[in-house]
């Protein structure tokens, strides 16, 4: 199940035009926040109901943001629009 989340997750935030760094064991995925500034992307997402709390600073990865992918799946189906309206209002 963790591939299945991982898959789906990654494969829809890049075509969406997150630039994120591919996991290779774990269960986190490690996108690039969509502003300088990762801690105001992690606020900006919470206009669009996505809570973001882990910045990947502490991972060795400043300006990404860590997200989990061992929940069920259909968490991750249900943010995806989320997601990509978030960075539709970026690229705005």
């Amino acid at each position: 199940i963790y591939q299945k989340n991982k898959d789906l997750f990654y494969n829809a935030l890049v075509d969406m035009g997150y630039e994120c760094v591919e996991p290779g064991g774990a269960f986190y995925l490690f996108p690039k926040a969509l502003e300088e500034d990762a801690n105001a992307f992690c606020e900006k997402a919470k206009e669009y109901d996505l809570l973001i709390r882990t910045l990947g600073d502490s991972f060795g990865c400043p300006g990404y943001v860590r997200i989990s992918y061992c929940v069920p799946t259909e968490t991750y189906r249900k943010s995806l629009p989320l997601f990509k309206k978030l960075i539709d209002d970026y690229r705005k």
